[in-house]
C-alpha cells in the first residue's frame, strides 16, 4: 500500500468536477503537495507543455482525470477534436512519466471504451468484444488507448500504470451547459428551469428530452468516483482495467420521472425520439474494485439525486 501523504502527487483536471472533489478527499488524508494542473495554463495536447508541466510539478504520482467530454450531442458534434484531444493528453502524460520515473500513473478511463452490445453487467473482459457506440466511439476508444499503453509500458518498461473505468458520475459541481452536459444535470436543469419559467399564460410547461427512453444507464455519484480512485491509487498495482459504478442500471425514462417528481416539475416530458439514444444498456460488474481494493460506493441514487438539485438550486445563477 502506498501512503500517499508524503508524496508529490499531480492531477491533471484537478480543478474540474471530479478533480476538486478528489483533490478534497487528499488533503482529507493529509496530503500536503498537491499540484493542479489547468487548461490554461498547460495543454496537455502539445509535448512541450506536458514537459513543462512535470518540470514545475515534480511528481511522485499521476492522477489523471483531465478530458475533453460530454454528452450525445457534444461527441455527435466534435469527433475528431475527442478523439485528438483525449489521445494526445494520455499518451503524453504517460510517455513523460515513464521518461522521469514516476512511481505511478493512474488514468481514467470511460464506460464508452465498452462495445456496444456488451452483456450486463459490464465486465472487464468484455472489453475488447466489440465496437464502442457509434456516436461516442473516438472518445471511447481514445481513452481505451490509455489501457493499452499502460499494459503495454508494463511488460517493457515494469512502468507502474493503471487504469479505471467509471460509469457517468453525477453529483454538485457538475457541468450544467445543455450544450456539453450528461443526461442528470441536463434533465434537472430542464425541469428547474422550466417550473421557474411558468406565468399565467404558460400553465403547461414542457421539457424535451433526446431518444425513447428505453436506453438504461448506471451513475456514480461524484464522491464515490473519488474516494475509488484514491483507494486505488494507494492499494493496486496492476494494468488489468478496473470497473468503477454503484452496480444498478435505470431506463433514461424512469430516470426523467425521477428527476421531475425531486424536482417537483409539473409539466410534460416530451421524448425526441428523431435523437439518438446511445448505448442501449449500461451496468458495470464492480467486484473487481471491492476485490482488489475494497471500493464500494455508499451514496444512494435517491439521496445523490438530491444532493445534486439542491445545490443547482444554489448556484444556477452563478
Amino acid at each position: 500500500m502506498i501512503n500517499l501523504k508524503n508524496k508529490r502527487i499531480l492531477v491533471t483536471g484537478g480543478a474540474g468536477f471530479l478533480g476538486k472533489c478528489l483533490v478534497a478527499k487528499l488533503r482529507e488524508r493529509g496530503c500536503k503537495s498537491i499540484f493542479i494542473s489547468r487548461s490554461r495554463d498547460y495543454d496537455l495536447t502539445q509535448m512541450a507543455a506536458v514537459k513543462k508541466l512535470y518540470k514545475n510539478a515534480c511528481a511522485d504520482i499521476v492522477i489523471h482525470l483531465a478530458a475533453e467530454v460530454g454528452g450525445i450531442g457534444a461527441n455527435r458534434d466534435n469527433p475528431g477534436k475527442f478523439f485528438y484531444d483525449n489521445l494526445m493528453m494520455g499518451a503524453q502524460l504517460m510517455e513523460i512519466g515513464r521518461q522521469r520515473g514516476i512511481e505511478k500513473f493512474v488514468a481514467l478511463g470511460t464506460i464508452c471504451c465498452y462495445p456496444k452490445y456488451t452483456p450486463v453487467p459490464f465486465k472487464e473482459e468484455d472489453l475488447w468484444n466489440g465496437y464502442p457506440e457509434e456516436t461516442n466511439a473516438p472518445y471511447g476508444l481514445a481513452k481505451k488507448m490509455l489501457l493499452v499503453q499502460s499494459q503495454a509500458y508494463r511488460q517493457q518498461y515494469g512502468f507502474n500504470s493503471i487504469v479505471l473505468f467509471p460509469v457517468n458520475l453525477y453529483g454538485p459541481g457538475d457541468n450544467f451547459d445543455l450544450h456539453s452536459s450528461h443526461v442528470i444535470p441536463a434533465l434537472i436543469k430542464k425541469c428547474i428551469d422550466a417550473q421557474e419559467e411558468v406565468s399565467p399564460k404558460k400553465v403547461n410547461p414542457e421539457i424535451i428530452v433526446w431518444g425513447s427512453g428505453k436506453a438504461t444507464r448506471e451513475f456514480l455519484y461524484v464522491e464515490d468516483a473519488a474516494e475509488g480512485i484514491i483507494l486505488a491509487t494507494e492499494k493496486y498495482n496492476k494494468s488489468d482495467p478496473v470497473n468503477l459504478g454503484a452496480g444498478f442500471e435505470i431506463s433514461i425514462k424512469d430516470l426523467a420521472r425521477l428527476i421531475k417528481n425531486l424536482c417537483d416539475f409539473k409539466g410534460k416530458i416530451v421524448w425526441d425520439t428523431s435523437k439518438p439514444d446511445g448505448q442501449p444498456r449500461r451496468c458495470l460488474d464492480t467486484s473487481r474494485a471491492f476485490k482488489e481494493f475494497s471500493f464500494k460506493a455508499k451514496t444512494g441514487f435517491e439521496e445523490g439525486l438530491k444532493i445534486t438539485i439542491s445545490w443547482y438550486k444554489q448556484n444556477k445563477s452563478r
